[in-house]
Formats: structure tokens, C-alpha cells, sequence
């Protein structure tokens, strides 16, 4: 059955035997349950099915991409899938264990799916490592530090509750069709002790509200977000002719409690 990416879906399919081989390897996975988002035709879900799983779930939007790869695995007894969009599915209601996550991410959503499941984890975690290929030029923003030009939202809440290491970059050549493009992939680890904050939406409006002028001195936002920005970055020791890029993540998570306790 010949299937043809959809660009509307961002879809491209690895093909690259030794990257493929490089994926499945970057944690242990046998005998653990696995989840996969965006298998496309079904390339990498071959690879994870060889090093004996107990149980894998492919999650696929493409009605079409569903359908074949429920023929190209319909001998596979410990694979399901499902047929669904990962934005609007409930990630820990998919197994009672812990997963381990796959996903060679559409990039025209792969943020919003990161996102999605940093703001909605709660105490428990719902997997053990996510394994992700994104964009580079995401990547690099994903794993900037501060003071550098990619560092933003995407590092800050992605590194409030997970560690996150680079493991190899991936030539346009490894997929079809080829991507003009370079991409990335990132192993993401939770971390056991981590800043509480009450609600991560607001750590989420937080840095929304200073990066969106990040080339301006971080006065602005803090007037926007605080009735007493004075006092606030007294306390906390901040200048206010910095700019959203020169403050650590810590300080993020600090103001964000901060105003969650001023509110409260």
C-alpha cells in the first residue's frame, strides 16, 4: 500500500536505518510499555516492535496512515492503535503504567504537543522519558540557556520540571520526503525535585507576557503583571532595564509563585 505524506499534517517519514536504530536505543525498552505519536508508515514502530516491548500504543491522526499500519502489523498482538489526535487525547489514560514516549513529532504542531504536556502534568508523572525529534531550529530554542538568542518560553517550561538532552542531529536525507530543514533529537527526563507552582498556566502567561517583547527591557512586563513591579523586583533583586533573556529560569519560576501568592 503506497502512502504519500501530507503536508497539511507536517508529515515526514524517516527512512534512515542507522538514526531509526540510534532512536530505539537512547533508553532500555524492553519489556516496557511504549507510546508513539505520529508513526507515519509505521518505520520507527518496526524498530521499537524488535527489542520486545510488553505493549506499544501508536497514536495516528491520518485515517488513511491508521488503516495501513493496522495491515502492515496485523500479526503484532502487543500493538495498538489509535486513531485519534494527540492534542485532544488524554495521555494518562492510556495505560495504568508509566510510558515511555516516541515521537518523531509533526513540525508544524510539535510545540503545542510539548506544551500541551508540560502545562497539563500534574504530581505524577505519566511517562518515564520522552524521546522526541523536533525541528532543530525548535531544539535549539527547547535546550538554549540564558543569556543566548534562542533562550525563551520553550526553554524556560521545559526545563521547570524535565531535563532535557541533546542526543544527535538528522540530515534531511534521512526522510522522505526530505524536509529542507535539519532536525534534532531530544531525550526529556522528569526531574525529581522541581519548583512548585500551583498552576502552570501562569508560568505559562508569565513568560508569554516578557518574551513577547523580548528585545525590550523587562519594565514593561513587569507593570503588566504586577501592581507593585517596584517592590517585586526589589525583592527578588532584579533590574528592570534587563531583558527577558537575561533572566535565569529560577527567576521565572519565583515570579510566577510570587504572583500566584499575591493573588491567593
Amino acid at each position: 500500500m503506497s502512502i504519500k505524506a501530507k503536508k497539511s499534517l507536517g508529515q515526514n517519514f524517516l527512512i534512515n536505518h542507522d538514526v531509526l536504530e540510534k532512536i530505539v536505543t537512547t533508553v532500555p525498552i524492553t519489556n516496557k510499555e511504549i507510546l508513539e505519536i505520529g508513526p507515519g508508515s509505521g518505520n520507527l514502530t518496526q524498530y521499537i516492535l524488535k527489542k520486545k516491548p510488553k505493549k506499544v500504543y501508536v497514536i495516528e491522526k491520518d485515517a488513511s496512515l491508521s488503516l495501513m499500519l493496522t495491515e502492515r502489523f496485523n500479526n503484532e498482538k502487543n500493538l495498538n492503535i489509535i486513531n485519534d489526535d494527540v492534542l485532544k487525547i488524554s495521555e494518562n489514560r492510556i495505560s495504568k503504567e508509566k510510558l515511555i514516549v516516541f515521537g518523531n513529532l509533526p513540525y508544524n504542531i510539535s510545540t503545542e504537543i510539548l506544551l500541551k504536556w508540560i502545562v497539563n502534568l500534574g504530581k505524577e508523572f505519566w511517562f518515564t522519558k520522552l524521546v522526541l525529534m523536533f525541528q532543530k531550529e525548535v531544539a535549539d530554542r527547547i535546550i538554549a540557556k540564558f543569556n543566548t538568542s534562542n533562550y525563551g518560553r520553550l526553554s524556560i517550561l521545559s526545563h521547570w520540571k524535565l531535563d532535557v538532552t541533546k542526543i544527535l542531529d538528522i540530515k534531511p536525507e534521512s526522510f522522505s520526503p526530505k524536509p529542507k530543514i535539519d532536525s534534532s533529537l531530544l531525550l526529556f527526563s522528569p526531574k525529581e525535585n522541581f519548583f512548585k507552582i500551583q498552576n502552570p498556566k501562569n508560568l505559562e502567561m508569565i513568560t508569554r507576557v516578557f518574551f513577547n517583547h523580548r528585545r525590550k527591557m523587562i519594565k514593561k512586563p513587569f507593570n503588566q503583571i504586577f501592581k507593585n513591579a517596584d517592590q517585586v523586583s526589589k525583592k527578588f533583586d532584579i533590574n528592570l532595564n534587563l531583558r527577558p533573556q537575561n533572566l535565569e529560569p529560577q527567576i521565572y519560576y519565583e515570579l510566577t509563585k510570587e504572583y500566584e501568592d499575591l493573588r491567593s
